[in-house]
């Protein structure tokens, strides 16, 4: 559990579910593109003052567990999590992926966010690590 933190004059504990989609649903996440994804998506955080503490994709969708701080706000994180990663993702591998996602844009402009308490972040993490598994 990643646990109470202190600021000053303040405690807190801040963790959110976030799930976003790649446009159309088609299923890139994979290979090197994963491998890729997963490195930019911890430098912004780390960037940014926050931290992922878990992280999975299941080709066509991305799973993450932030920790956060009270000041950060949830619209700025997403913004730079999906932007940077996007516009990376199409300067490395662009010419594969335009001609899956007809045209410039990775990631579908919606989102998925849910706060996260201490008693259920066993359960979010499992869940997120559960995601390539098969389903029947």
């Amino acid at each position: 559990m990643s646990g109470i933190s202190k600021g000053r004059g303040y405690v807190y504990y801040i963790q959110y579910h976030v799930v976003w989609c790649v446009k159309y649903r088609h299923k890139i996440l994979t290979g090197d593109i994963e491998a890729d994804l997963r490195y930019i998506l911890q430098r912004v955080a780390d960037d940014n003052g926050f931290s992922i503490t878990e992280l999975n994709t299941n080709g066509d969708h991305v799973h993450l567990l932030l920790d956060c701080r009270p000041q950060h706000y949830i619209p700025n994180m997403i913004k730079a999590l999906k932007g940077v990663s996007g516009r990376h993702l199409m300067q490395k591998h662009g010419d594969g992926l335009r001609n899956k996602l007809c045209g410039g844009h990775i990631w579908d402009p919606s989102y998925f966010i849910a706060t996260n308490s201490e008693n259920a972040e066993a359960q979010v993490r499992e869940y997120i690590r559960s995601q390539k598994q098969e389903r029947g």
